[in-house]
């Protein structure tokens, strides 16, 4: 079965292309390498020892993803391109926008147009909203409060939509995610983020490695079990494995939108994560507390069973493996690839 894979290049791409090709898929992987390295995927096929064919192309390029479909027998498209920064997204909307969902709109009038209606679309928690009960279930009440969640949960209509036509014969599955983190176990793959990282576990390996001189903790004075923020964490091969259940469940599912969160269903404070990182890579990590981020929920985690009721997923990996896979990446790629 041939995949293809947007976005392949990044950090859940390039993990979710190892597990694919690990279970005999054929990956064709598309990525603009605006925020990523031809180098990840490379170490993919190092990894798996089999091949995938890759294109450095933009989803917006309506002629590119034409000539990639015309050549290949692409028989579900997995996608993840488009920009993720939640600061960035409230500074640039437009361009988080276009990319976001007009990138989408362009992947699905391709796929359309080659009889392609197959997609796992990489969505995000953020899409719920902050009044939503935790934990979150796929039926809590969606009210994104920033454009990064709104172009996820736009992109999330386009494609129920599409299910929504007459005599409709697309399969889709909308997994939204929490807090992925962790490496490959062989260390050859994990999270490079350009610039400073706007994610947790990056930021603290890269103080960890000497990249920075400490840990900013954004407020310690929630109604949480220290104080600290507390998140969802799952090990992204574990998210990865998720993608591949959600394509392997869609050869036998009837026509339609299917919605699934993947995440461990219990919450990690951010000073649980840190205190586990140094015991298990025994680092110390300093870290200064600063004040809170507008926008920042005290807590929020997932209810995952329908995604082990329905894709017989779940997640495998602890806190633990997280962390040591972390480091296992970050001291031995120190500036990323």
């Amino acid at each position: 079965m041939n995949i293809l894979v947007t976005g392949a290049a990044g950090y859940i791409g390039t993990h979710t292309c190892v597990e694919l090709l690990e279970s005999g898929f054929n990956v064709v992987a598309v990525d603009n390498l605006y925020n990523s390295k031809q180098e990840s995927l490379k170490r993919v096929e190092k990894i798996t020892g089999r091949s995938l064919t890759f294109y450095n192309a933009d989803i917006r390029d309506k002629s590119a993803l034409s000539k990639i479909f015309s050549q290949h027998n692409i028989e579900a498209v997995i996608h993840f391109a488009g920009l993720k920064a939640v600061g960035e997204s409230e500074q640039k909307p437009l361009m988080y926008y276009d990319v976001n969902v007009n990138g989408s709109t362009i992947l699905a009038e391709e796929m359309e147009k080659h009889g392609c209606r197959k997609i796992v679309f990489s969505s995000s928690a953020t899409v719920y909203g902050p009044e939503a009960a935790i934990p979150y279930t796929e039926n809590s009440p969606t009210a994104p409060s920033n454009v990064y969640g709104r172009t996820k949960w736009m992109v999330e209509h386009i494609f129920q939509d599409l299910c929504r036509m007459p005599n409709n014969t697309w399969r889709v599955s909308l997994l939204r995610y929490f807090n992925p983190i962790g490496a490959h176990k062989s260390g050859q793959i994990g999270e490079d983020p350009q610039g400073i990282p706007n994610n947790l576990m990056p930021f603290i390996a890269q103080v960890a490695v000497g990249l920075r001189e400490k840990l900013s903790i954004f407020g310690d004075d929630y109604a949480t079990i220290d104080g600290t923020g507390v998140r969802d964490y799952i090990h992204v091969v574990d998210l990865a494995k998720g993608h591949v259940a959600a394509i392997k469940k869609m050869t036998n599912q009837n026509p339609g939108t299917y919605i699934y969160n993947l995440g461990s269903g219990k919450g990690t404070s951010v000073l649980e994560l840190v205190r586990a990182f140094e015991k298990q890579n025994n680092i110390d990590i300093p870290y200064a507390v600063v004040p809170r981020r507008a926008g920042d929920l005290p807590e929020f985690y997932a209810n995952p069973i329908l995604a082990k009721n329905e894709l017989n997923w779940q997640t495998e990996l602890t806190i633990d493996d997280m962390v040591r896979d972390t480091w296992h990446w970050q001291k031995n790629n120190p500036k990323g690839y």
